[in-house]
């Protein structure tokens, strides 16, 4: 059976052509995919209300739905813009849902998997607003928070985020980090490590293990396949 993984939607609007295109990819998943991997990022913002009160993501929430009712299971890590997910994706999905990283063990293999916003040790300013909103205070903070300020605070620190975008990436060779962070794994015993986060889109391998970085949903439209014990990198292409 096939393995997906999508990473970085960032979705916001429903006639937004990115998130079309992930309902038209979502609607047609390839053959005999038995699991989804969501590896963060699906949304622009997504914290875990009760009842959702994301109305704009409901024609995604309906299409996961359709999927769950044919049988395929959706594992959920946590991102740097969807975090403390809540009862949508645990009742209502039965998804398996991860905070940080996770090893799944895939067709006998040890298969590191993560969003990949941990994998720059020395962002600091990141890590420390990464433990503010995986929190204790934060997840306490769904209860007092009106759902409109949370997405206006959200608002405001994603303008903030992407603005020095530009600035981190000349600092850092994003592909190199996500090489030295795999070696490390596979010195620790995985076979392959699958990242989000980066939005650069690339698969090798070093000394049989495999690197994927799943690219994104905004302008690459890519996702990972496992298939019969092979990792590859895909691109959708609407028909």
């Amino acid at each position: 059976m096939r393995k997906i993984f999508i990473a970085d939607a960032h979705l916001r609007r429903p006639e937004d052509n990115n998130y079309r295109l992930l309902m038209a990819f979502l609607a047609q998943l390839p053959e005999r995919t038995d699991t989804l991997y969501i590896l963060g990022d699906l949304f622009e913002f997504w914290i875990g209300y009760d009842p959702v009160p994301f109305t704009h993501y409901y024609p995604i929430m309906e299409q996961l739905k359709k999927l769950t009712a044919a049988g395929i299971g959706i594992v959920y890590l946590e991102g740097n813009h969807d975090f403390h997910l809540g009862p949508f994706f645990t009742r209502t999905l039965g998804a398996r849902v991860h905070p940080g990283p996770t090893i799944e063990e895939i067709d006998g293999k040890r298969i590191y998997l993560c969003h990949g916003d941990e994998v720059n040790r020395k962002d600091y300013g990141y890590r420390l607003l990464r433990f503010i909103f995986h929190s204790r205070l934060t997840r306490a903070a769904i209860h007092v928070v009106p759902p409109a300020l949370a997405s206006w605070i959200a608002d405001r620190m994603g303008h903030e985020s992407k603005k020095s975008h530009g600035q981190r990436q000349r600092r850092w060779d994003y592909t190199d980090l996500v090489r030295a962070f795999a070696r490390q794994r596979f010195a620790e015993g995985c076979d392959a490590v699958i990242a989000g986060h980066f939005h650069t889109p690339f698969i090798e391998t070093d000394h049989g293990r495999t690197i994927l970085s799943v690219g994104d949903w905004l302008t690459h439209f890519t996702y990972g396949v496992w298939d019969h014990g092979t990792l590859s990198l895909e691109t959708f292409q609407k028909p």
